[in-house]
């Protein structure tokens, strides 16, 4: 079994998912405004409890997955961020870890989704195999396409998942220094 690490960012901390956060995960995607370009429909009880088993389970077959962000100083839970394989059914993520964020709004416009998954890229680069990482975004999510630009990912194309319109970016595994 393969546990996910703690990062350490300037602001932040990204841990491992643990049951007593079920309640922010469960206010998380509950909240509409959270899930406007992310499916754009609240989660139930049981799809969030699914969710972070889910969590666990990619660390444990996969050896990636995802975290909790955390707020260094006051302990808050902000969201989550990582690496996953969903399954999608898009040829583009075939074989490729998707990268992913999801922040509540009291982290939005404060460059907690740039900070968390620079500390998670640079985690990828030094740990994993993967030639390079994915992202799909919603076209009309703006904020999270200049988080992705900005992390170094690239437009690949414009795809449809579930009948509504993706962007997929590209991020090639940086260098070894």
């Amino acid at each position: 079994m393969t546990d996910a690490p703690a990062l350490e960012a300037t602001r932040l901390i990204l841990r491992p998912h643990r049951v007593e956060d079920y309640d922010a995960c469960r206010a998380l995607w509950a909240d509409p405004a959270v899930v406007r370009h992310i499916g754009g429909v609240p989660l139930d009880s049981q799809a969030v409890w699914f969710r972070i088993l889910r969590y666990a389970g990619m660390w444990s077959l996969l050896g990636y997955g995802m975290w909790v962000i955390e707020e260094r100083d006051s302990g808050a839970f902000l969201g989550e961020a990582g690496l996953l394989s969903a399954q999608r059914g898009l040829a583009e993520l075939e074989g490729v870890p998707e990268a992913g964020w999801v922040l509540g709004p009291q982290a939005w416009g404060r460059g907690i989704a740039t900070e968390a998954m620079q500390a998670i890229l640079n985690w990828s680069d030094a740990y994993l195999e993967a030639p390079s990482l994915r992202c799909i975004i919603d076209p009309c999510n703006i904020a999270s396409i200049k988080v992705a630009e900005k992390l170094g990912f690239q437009m690949l194309t414009d795809t449809e998942l579930g009948g509504k319109p993706t962007r997929v970016f590209d991020r090639p595994k940086a260098p070894p220094l």
